[in-house]
């Protein structure tokens, strides 16, 4: 396993908005800590480093936040859990941190990304993608960045339902209705039952 990133954070003691635009000026972001009880700290991160690391994190990815306060430094395992970005520069305005338990699944959102051309579509049938994103359990140190589902072998009134795809080690579907993900269609046709469950 490859070792975690760090990303070093400082307690903020001052809130409020214009507390915030004058962090961001300086090229700071303010942020917030939740661990897994729900309680919150107040930090601030670099704006250049938090770039960074999210390109090489996302949201799927344990990396180690490194919390400064007045000298005394806690290492904490993390994940970004929100983002709230600028309506019109490619700027972060806020994000919060979540601490997790290495050692305790998380249900989480990863998109599936579909690879192959289907069979079916190449007999006259229309490929519909009913999700493009599941929810799935997983400890946070294997939580995929995406799901990978080949449609090459789809064939026309043959689909795909979450049962069926195929997850990496230690990673689950989240589902209580076993439902659809992706089908071959003859254009006109009925989409399939159970698609919008």
């Amino acid at each position: 396993m490859s070792q975690r990133l760090t990303l070093a954070a400082q307690v903020r003691t001052q809130t409020g908005k214009g507390v915030g635009r004058k962090l961001r000026a300086a090229g700071i972001i303010p942020a917030v800590f939740y661990n897994a009880k729900g309680e919150s700290r107040a930090v601030q991160v670099d704006e250049a480093a938090l770039t960074k690391l999210y390109a090489a994190t996302g949201r799927n990815t344990v990396f180690d936040l490194e919390i400064d306060d007045n000298g005394k430094k806690t290492s904490l395992p993390c994940l970004v859990w929100d983002v709230e970005y600028h309506p019109t520069k490619k700027r972060f305005l806020h994000v919060d941190f979540y601490g997790v338990d290495l050692s305790k699944e998380l249900k989480i959102k990863v998109a599936i990304d579909f690879v192959g051309t289907a069979k079916g579509t190449k007999l006259g049938g229309k490929l519909e993608v009913y999700r493009e994103i599941i929810e799935v359990l997983s400890k946070p140190e294997t939580l995929p960045k995406k799901i990978t589902v080949d449609v090459s072998g789809l064939d026309i009134n043959q689909g795909l339902r979450v049962a069926d795809l195929t997850m990496p080690e230690g990673v689950r579907a989240a589902y209580d209705i076993n439902y659809a993900i992706v089908g071959v269609l003859i254009p006109g046709a009925e989409k399939e039952e159970g698609e919008g469950a």
